[in-house]
């Protein structure tokens, strides 16, 4: 069976202005990989409603998962969570164990309108624990959403990660080698991934002072491919007059 595929919305327009970088991507790809569901396809869109509302109806038909980060606080422009409600034609109200949780955490008096909204959810999501700031994310259907301040996300994610069902670990192996100059070896390239379709082959150029060069990076969840697809890039490089360095410098 081939590996459930993902696809990563970043909600905020804090992250499209160019106040905010996003530090999730990363952190997202590398775990899911890691659980054998590859990330397909990012999207960074801003907060407002009819935009999340049609771009989650879309990619949840197309990903077998949909994780989103970002606009599920407290403030107005928090309206993650009320727009997958309305994605997925349910009520947004109160959820009784995140009413809870909060309600507990807070000093009486401090539960107010505003983080009462952190536990307001579309009918029927299940929680996603958050062991940093108690607020909770959480799953609807095959969507996931949670916060998008980093170490909040990743925890979110670490108590996600356990009931998400992936396949086989996606793996890479990587060479590189200093001074190529990709159309040289681009020809070469094509017919290794003719070899290996079932392999990501990528080159990516990189320059530095200690000098510039080309990584080559092979992505699957075949290990045996992704060693030999690498093995013949090697050769390819060497019969080229280059020096092949195993390993991707940018790892």
């Amino acid at each position: 069976m081939p590996n459930p595929t993902a696809c990563l919305l970043v909600i905020g327009n804090e992250v499209l202005s160019g106040r905010t970088q996003d530090a999730n991507i990363k952190f997202l790809a590398t775990r899911l990989g890691e659980i054998g569901i590859p990330l397909r396809e990012v999207r960074v869109i801003p907060d407002v409603p009819e935009t999340i509302i049609a771009t989650v109806n879309e990619v949840r038909a197309k990903f077998d998962h949909v994780f989103t980060t970002g606009g599920i606080g407290p403030t107005h422009d928090d309206i993650t969570s009320e727009c997958v409600a309305a994605a997925f034609g349910v009520p947004w109200e109160k959820h009784p164990e995140a009413w809870a949780r909060l309600d507990r955490h807070y000093k009486p008096g401090e539960f107010n309108a505003p983080r009462q909204r952190m536990a307001t959810m579309p009918r029927g999501a299940t929680l996603i624990d958050n062991a940093i700031s108690i607020a909770p994310g959480f799953t609807i259907g095959n969507v996931h959403v949670m916060a998008g301040v980093p170490r909040i996300m990743q925890s979110m994610f670490d108590s996600l990660a356990t009931r998400l069902a992936g396949g086989d670990p996606v793996i890479s192996r990587a060479v590189h080698a200093l001074r190529v100059a990709e159309g040289t070896i681009a020809d070469g390239l094509t017919a290794i991934q003719a070899r290996y379709p079932d392999l990501d082959l990528g080159s990516y150029p990189y320059y530095r002072d200690s000098g510039n060069g080309v990584a080559i990076v092979a992505k699957g969840t075949s290990t045996a491919d992704a060693e030999a697809a690498i093995a013949a890039v090697t050769e390819l490089m060497t019969a080229l007059g280059y020096a092949p360095i195993q390993g991707d410098p940018s790892a």
